[in-house]
């Protein structure tokens, strides 16, 4: 079995708003794969219709190369979902929370070896209310593995965690590819996918609109640096100089630095604006992203 999952010509209507307009794709088997996009893009949506938890105006979904509907037991005993917001009963502790989800299914995982897996042993008989964050989403993980599924869904699985948690939840996430399961993610960390990601879709208005590797997505600018720094006029710079505008930066992407950075001095120069606080980076999978939408992907 190559693609795990195949996805064809997926539609979801809420009145005129296209939220899933026709978008096609497929997810190898074993590998990590990540659909990207702006809020109200549509790739949660998308991931709802996968999964089951919302039904599809027209399309197809292909599990493990056969036609299957999302509903169907088969299938909910074949994958795991990490939901973008996870509620747990909050007296109950964390053994029982995973005993009672192991319950749901034929086939589970050892939830002892979970617990150990994740790194909750010491939080075994707390109460999830007594959970920090970042401990709740290693349990959200963990429960989407109760039933020791081939796929496993994470939507946002470091939301709101600090950078020592985050990067926990990524080594957890490359043991899970190491033991052979397939991953399907969604992020608005940048650094995040470009860290995990095997292959990555971008999507935007409810279509995908760029798809590749990360090396690929990042070649596909044509770049060699990017130029970063502040001005008192953001606008001109970037009117003159097919720059983005970021936060209180300005951006500006360019195969000849030496020349790019001297036009900006001289422009600076010869139009009374400052620039200030400079920084030169090779292009990351946050400019590609910036380039085909326009915004940053947190937006």
């Amino acid at each position: 079995m190559n693609n795990i999952i195949e996805v064809k010509n997926l539609k979801k209507h809420y009145g005129n708003v296209k939220a899933v307009d026709g978008i096609s794709f497929f997810v190898k088997k074993g590998e990590i794969f990540s659909l990207l996009g702006p809020n109200g893009a549509g790739k949660t949506t998308t991931l709802e219709i996968i999964e089951g938890l919302r039904k599809k105006d027209d399309g197809e979904i292909i599990y493990f190369e056969k036609y299957y509907s999302p509903e169907d037991f088969y299938i909910k005993e074949r994958i795991g979902v990490q939901l973008q917001s996870s509620s747990f009963l909050e007296n109950l502790t964390v053994l029982e929370t995973l005993k009672m989800f192991s319950g749901l299914y034929n086939k589970s995982y050892d939830v002892n070896k979970l617990i150990s897996k994740f790194l909750l042993n010491e939080k075994k008989d707390s109460k999830i209310k007594e959970l920090s964050g970042g401990q709740k989403q290693r349990l959200a993980i963990a429960v989407a593995l109760v039933n020791d599924p081939e796929i496993v869904f994470l939507d946002e699985p470091t939301t709101g965690l600090d950078p020592q948690a985050r990067h926990m939840i990524w080594d957890l996430i490359l043991e899970l590819k190491k033991e052979g399961k397939t991953i399907i993610l969604t992020t608005h960390y940048m650094e995040e996918a470009e860290y995990l990601s095997d292959t990555i879709h971008i999507i935007d208005s409810g279509k995908i609109i760029v798809k590749g590797n990360v090396e690929e997505l990042i070649k596909s600018l044509k770049k060699e640096s990017v130029i970063i720094f502040q001005t008192n006029n953001p606008e001109l710079f970037k009117n003159n100089f097919n720059g983005i505008i970021l936060n209180d930066k300005l951006e500006i992407s360019t195969n000849d630095l030496e020349k790019t950075l001297f036009d900006i001095l001289e422009f600076s120069k010869q139009k009374d604006i400052s620039v200030d606080n400079i920084v030169i980076r090779k292009p990351n999978l946050e400019d590609v992203f910036l380039s085909l939408t326009g915004r940053s992907l947190r937006e």
